[in-house]
């Protein structure tokens, strides 16, 4: 074991020894003499004060002092540099092969280490990583992997150690500060704890999620160890409460009795449970192990549950949301026993109103924090999304708790990885069905439930398979096709949510878009005149990703007006709205004469888009560009524009720096089309030095 200061301190020589003889090679074969002479000294003086040392010591070395004339004249005491060179080449060679054959046995013992950890064999892995280690000692691994071994047999102090010993062979090993932060934890030195993660997030910035998790970690086991020692102090001191959960927690415990005396037990207990003291009692009193009593577990597990048994359950649910309200380790203590967990759903399930509200809140409570999030989706996700998508179709509080916990639950990454293996057999069409229901169903709770699935679209995964499956596609326009300004507030917020569902879909392109484009289009057309300004701008949104997809839908948005309807929202201003607006335009004028000419005619002498043009918003002078270049290939476009400033306006954004290459390259060619099509423009380019720009724009037009 390399444990005592004897021990650290012939490590450090070695490492030493190694640093002095590859200093001492590079001295001896350096071309300037004088830096070859010192080491010459260097090397005669070790030689001289290690004698004939013993074979144990590997750095050190004998060489061929033969006496050798270097100038003509003899020097008395001069080294055959040669030969030393020679002699400590030769050494050198034999530690090398020696340093492989010992790093081949430590690599064994190594592996023969981690075989013993896998099967649960911490001791003998232990006993493996020594031997390594005595074959060799700077071997940051087998410190760590041995660290590792240490903290699943406790003793954290070894711990410790190693992940000392392997910083020293590598200062910045991960982990070994991981391990390290795990042992000094352990150990409650917390201080020391938060400094090894800091330490992590120093050496490699990505580690923050975990880095967070850590410290969080820490802080919760911190903030516990504080709790049950103030607890500690106020039962000595006789705190009143304290001794009334004792009492009262033995009288639970006690058998034999009625269910109406645990029942009244259990709702003393939950109302001295208003503050952290008294959660701490509790905890620290064994009030998670109530279970243990066969009556109370019976009550709380039958399936058919008398009047007297639901009261109970009730009871219980009250004093766990009681214990657990603002305090994650009473929340991990509740949910780590089998019987709550497993028991939770069946609970949301049962024939009980108030069972289900109680369940709802305490599972609502528990999904607030990170570490609850985490605990409850240890469960079979699966039943938990048809327990509580169900509750979309309850018209009281139930509703909004459901989704509250289905909120809360989606931002987590287990929840997301279960949805993507869940996806198409078990979410999407329980998902399909509520939409196809809206009419029927809590609105305002459907309508959370969309933006949920909205926000898993950020997962890549997801969102493909959304976007690939037709029954949500066909779900969705069937709940816009629903909608009417006479529709009920609930029923606007689910088409609200819905369009901001198609939205995220329609950042794919697959064939099934192609497909429902036209309809897509269509409702979104009829949307356009709907009196809520959200609605008008989420539709446009859907529309301008939905054209693209198929040329068919934007010869249909066309004949049906929709270039007015877009060059209205532009007058109007709105940030959004625009945006999306004039990127619809861009679309229709790309591929539809007719979008160009209408164009043309609503909006005399491009007013809207030369205002454009002046946007601070990037995308939108892009698009603009694009549409003005457009529709310049009609006869008497470019003409309009003369005493315009669009020559300026264009001429500033093809010569700017834009980070977005599409808009110097739009308006380089709407300027190159400006000047083909009507050459008097040349004379307003001239006037502003402009024509090595205009001869760079030529360059973009198409060969055609």
């Amino acid at each position: 074991m390399l444990r005592d200061e004897d021990t650290e301190a012939d490590f450090q020589r070695f490492l030493r020894r190694v640093d002095d003889v590859t200093n001492l090679l590079q001295g001896l074969s350096s071309p300037d003499w004088a830096v070859q002479e010192k080491a010459i000294a260097e090397t005669e003086k070790r030689l001289r004060e290690q004698g004939g040392g013993g074979e144990e010591e590997e750095s050190r070395t004998t060489a061929n002092r033969t006496l050798i004339n270097t100038s003509g004249t003899a020097r008395p005491g001069a080294v055959d540099t040669d030969g030393f060179l020679a002699a400590l080449e030769k050494d050198a060679k034999e530690r090398a092969q020696r340093r492989r054959r010992k790093e081949q046995l430590a690599n064994a013992l190594k592996e023969q280490g981690n075989e013993a950890f896998r099967a649960g064999r911490f001791a003998l892995a232990v006993q493996r990583y020594s031997e390594g280690l005595l074959q060799l000692r700077d071997k940051q691994e087998l410190y760590t992997n041995r660290a590792q071994a240490y903290l699943k047999l406790h003793e954290y102090e070894k711990a410790i150690s190693d992940c000392e010993w392997a910083l020293k062979c590598n200062k910045n090993c991960l982990k070994a500060y991981f391990l390290l932060g795990r042992a000094h934890l352990a150990l409650q030195h917390f201080p020391e704890a938060r400094q090894c993660y800091e330490k992590m997030l120093q050496i490699d910035p990505q580690k923050e999620n975990l880095v967070k998790e850590c410290v969080s970690q820490a802080r919760l086991e911190e903030k516990r160890v504080r709790d049950e020692e103030r607890a500690e102090r106020e039962l000595q001191a006789g705190n009143v409460t304290a001794l009334s959960i004792q009492e009262l927690l033995q009288r639970v415990s006690s058998p034999g009795q009625d269910i109406l005396y645990y029942t009244g037990a259990i709702r003393l207990l939950a109302e001295l449970l208003n503050d952290c003291t008294g959660q701490t009692f509790f905890r620290t009193n064994n009030g998670f192990s109530i279970l243990r009593n066969e009556a109370v577990r019976g009550a709380f597990c039958a399936g058919s549950k008398s009047p007297a048994e639901v009261e109970l359950c009730v009871s219980l649910l009250l004093l766990w949301r009681a214990a657990c309200a603002g305090n994650e380790e009473n929340q991990r203590l509740l949910l780590a026993q089998p019987e709550v967990g497993a028991q939770l759903a069946e609970l949301l399930s049962s024939g009980s109103p108030q069972i289900q509200r109680d369940t709802l809140a305490l599972i609502s409570l528990c999904s607030e924090n990170q570490s609850g999030r985490r605990l409850l989706l240890r469960q079979d996700l699966s039943r938990w999304l048809q327990l509580l998508l169900a509750f979309v179709k309850s018209t009281d509080a139930r509703a909004d708790a459901a989704m509250n916990i289905l909120s809360d639950l989606a931002g987590e990454e287990r929840f997301q990885a279960q949805c993507r293996a869940l996806l198409s057999t078990e979410v999407l069409p329980l998902f399909t069905q509520l939409l196809e229901c809206a009419r029927q169903v809590n609105q305002a709770a459907l309508a959370r439930g969309v933006a949920v699935l909205g926000s898993l679209c950020a997962d890549v995964v997801l969102r493909a398979q959304l976007a690939q499956s037709r029954g949500c596609w066909q779900a969705c326009l069937q709940l816009l096709a629903g909608s009417s300004d006479g529709s009920s507030p609930g029923y606007q917020q689910c088409v609200f949510a819905v369009l901001g569902l198609m939205m995220n879909m329609l950042l794919e392109s697959n064939s099934t878009i192609q497909d429902f484009a036209v309809p897509i289009s269509g409702r979104c057309l009829a949307l356009l005149n709907h009196q809520d300004g959200k609605i008008v701008t989420r539709a446009t949104g859907v529309l301008s990703r939905a054209l693209p997809a198929s040329p068919s839908a934007v010869e249909e948005v066309v004949q049906a007006g929709v270039v007015k309807k877009m060059l209205k929202f532009l007058k109007a201003g709105g940030h959004l709205t625009s945006s999306y607006a004039i990127k619809t335009l861009s679309i229709c004028t790309k591929s539809s004469r007719r979008a160009q000419e209408e164009l043309l005619r609503w909006d005399k002498r491009f007013q809207v888009l030369l205002k454009l043009l002046e946007a601070e918003d990037e995308l939108t002078v892009g698009n603009a560009a694009f549409c003005l270049s457009q529709c310049l290939q009609l006869p008497g476009a470019a003409s309009s524009l003369l005493g315009s400033s669009v020559v300026l306006l264009l001429l500033r954004r093809a010569a700017g720096d834009s980070p977005r290459a599409s808009v110097q390259h739009n308006s380089a060619i709407a300027l190159g089309r400006l000047c083909l099509a009507e050459p008097r423009h040349i004379q307003q380019l001239r006037r502003l030095n402009g024509l090595a720009i205009l001869n760079s724009c030529m360059k973009h037009l198409p060969s055609s």
